[in-house]
């Protein structure tokens, strides 16, 4: 399966002085620099890393999962690149769509630890949210943030998300089942 074949139509969203889009074998570089450099700041909200989390190879087989997912319809993939200099500043994804009466999605998200508290997970989550309600024609999308993720829930409520309830040992985080908050939009709720 080639990488980002070139019949595929390139989805890139604007927002707020950020620019989204899939990613791209180029980004690789760009990539690993950033998610090393963040690694302290994101490893207690994510899964354990790989032995080769960083590695080429590993981007590859991302690539290729977030090809299949974008071609079956299950997931939609954003690298977020500040639009004024196109420094990639994190990610936010839609994930395990879900048609039929559900249409629903989960969306995820990480910003690199020197791009912090400057707006850009809000600005890009209000974007993806505008993304799966009015082109995608979701009805819900889902979060999850550790109950000791202030700062994700802080963004998540201020978007418009709306708390549902605790989720006990929901996601396997940094070698560990933790509890989750669970979160939820509507395509009737405001984005704020």
């Amino acid at each position: 399966m080639a990488l980002w074949r070139e019949d595929m139509q390139e989805t890139i969203l604007w927002s707020e002085g950020l620019r989204l889009r899939h990613p791209q074998l180029e980004d690789y570089e760009a990539w690993a620099k950033l998610r090393s450099a963040s690694r302290a700041h994101t490893e207690p909200f994510e899964p354990a890393w790989a032995e080769d989390e960083l590695s080429k190879s590993a981007f590859k087989r991302r690539l290729r999962r977030y090809q299949t997912d974008i071609e079956n319809g299950t997931g939609y993939p954003f690298f977020i690149f500040r639009a004024s200099d196109d420094v990639l500043v994190g990610a936010c994804n839609l994930n395990n769509v879900r048609r039929g009466v559900l249409q629903a999605a989960d969306i995820g998200y990480w910003i690199g630890s020197p791009y912090v508290r400057k707006g850009y997970a809000r600005a890009a989550v209000r974007r993806v949210l505008g993304h799966a309600f009015s082109t995608l024609r979701l009805h819900r999308v889902e979060a999850a943030t550790r109950l000791d993720n202030d700062a994700s829930r802080l963004l998540l409520t201020s978007v418009g998300f709306t708390p549902e309830g605790v989720a006990r040992g929901y996601l396997k985080i940094y070698g560990e089942w933790r509890d989750h908050l669970k979160f939820a939009i509507l395509t009737t709720d405001p984005i704020r």
